[in-house]
């Protein structure tokens, strides 16, 4: 997959199905010219079985049933999708802000949720319904812009009834620290048929998975606070932001490294000179905006956008397509937790089923005393 929070619209919207309403911003300071898009291709091709794709990036049911497809319907502004996650009450889907919001109070006429419900890793969920949900209310972060770059890019969907309990639930990943830290990604978004050279869109809809690296947070001391300058946002918009890089190998196209070294002028670190995970390695695309991020199975982030300094840094394909040598960007759940926790509060019968497990615990107990 190659997951950029936006999509290529045309490819998409051929699927049937568009992404999440995209946001185009650019800019140019310090010498550094950027495009950013509110939006899994993977080294080799992310297309069909039938296709020749290639199975390492498909997604098993039994660990990645939990990641969800979801349709907003926007009426006269058409259909989009995005993905998210189920969290452990069974009822909550955690997803990024731009999906169901612009910034400001407006949401989708109504939005359908898909659960991933088969052996076949080609099925495209919302044909085969088995699990399907609606949404009944919108949490959004109250910090939330709707600006492209924005840490808090972050909303928790409550369902219209409890999620099977066939279906996986993720918990909250617990550390703060993201830097350097390996992980995993899925999402339901643009698929390649040739992997990260070209990142040509074989549409949405089929749940692909991947690995990368979060190379650094914006809000890095080292920095300086330059980033804020560059992308002309307030520091304390996207500080804690974090950026991965998609890497094929050669350190031409090792972005993080052309941009901290040759850009930014910082001394050669593995923190940024690495090329990458080999053939796992994976960028996010139009659809996967909202997916999740896992370290151990944990959510550790969600995508929020997808970030090109063009083909003099790095990128091999000018524009912003998902290709190698530009940079996937990712909200961390550490700064929202609470925000998250409030609004993904277990149901009141799984409140009365704990109760029930405790008196249990407490009859046991006391027999035990007698």
């Amino acid at each position: 997959m190659t997951i950029r929070l936006t999509f290529l619209a045309a490819a998409l919207l051929a699927a049937g199905v568009a992404h999440a309403a995209p946001t185009t911003v650019s800019g140019s300071a310090n010498g550094l010219s950027w495009t950013a898009q509110s939006t899994i291709v993977g080294v080799t091709p992310t297309s069909t079985a039938a296709a020749g794709g290639d199975p390492r990036y498909f997604a098993p049911r039994s660990q990645y049933s939990g990641v969800a497809t979801l349709i907003m319907d926007y009426g006269s502004g058409g259909q989009f999708i995005c993905s998210g996650t189920l969290l452990p009450n069974q009822r909550s889907i955690l997803t990024a802000a731009h999906c169901v919001s612009d910034g400001t109070s407006a949401r989708p006429l109504s939005t359908s949720v898909y659960f991933y419900t088969g052996s076949d890793p080609d099925n495209v969920t919302w044909n085969q319904p088995t699990f399907s949900y609606t949404v009944s209310n919108y949490a959004v972060h109250s910090a939330y812009t709707g600006q492209v770059i924005d840490q808090n890019d972050i909303a928790v969907l409550t369902l219209d009834s409890l999620v099977d309990w066939s279906v996986k639930s993720h918990e909250l990943y617990g550390g703060d620290d993201l830097t350097g830290k390996e992980f995993n990604i899925a999402g339901y978004g643009g698929r390649s048929d040739t992997g990260g050279n070209v990142g040509a869109n074989l549409g949405t809809g089929r749940l692909r998975q991947g690995d990368n690296r979060y190379e650094f947070r914006l809000g890095d001391e080292e920095f300086g606070g330059v980033w804020s300058d560059i992308l002309g946002e307030p520091a304390e918009q996207i500080e804690y932001t974090y950026l991965s890089d998609f890497d094929n190998g050669l350190p031409a196209n090792d972005l993080a490294c052309n941009i901290a070294v040759d850009g930014l002028g910082l001394p050669a670190s593995a923190k940024y000179c690495n090329t990458g995970l080999g053939a796992d390695e994976v960028s996010s695309a139009g659809g996967d905006s909202g997916g999740p991020q896992f370290i151990n199975g944990m959510v550790s982030s969600v995508t929020s956008f997808g970030l090109s300094f063009g083909t003099a840094w790095g990128d091999i394909r000018t524009g912003l397509n998902s290709s190698f040598g530009e940079f996937n960007g990712f909200v961390p759940v550490s700064i929202h937790r609470d925000f998250i926790n409030a609004n993904a509060v277990p149901e009141p019968a799984s409140f009365a089923l704990a109760g029930l497990g405790l008196l249990a615990l407490g009859w046991n107990r006391r027999r035990r005393a007698n």
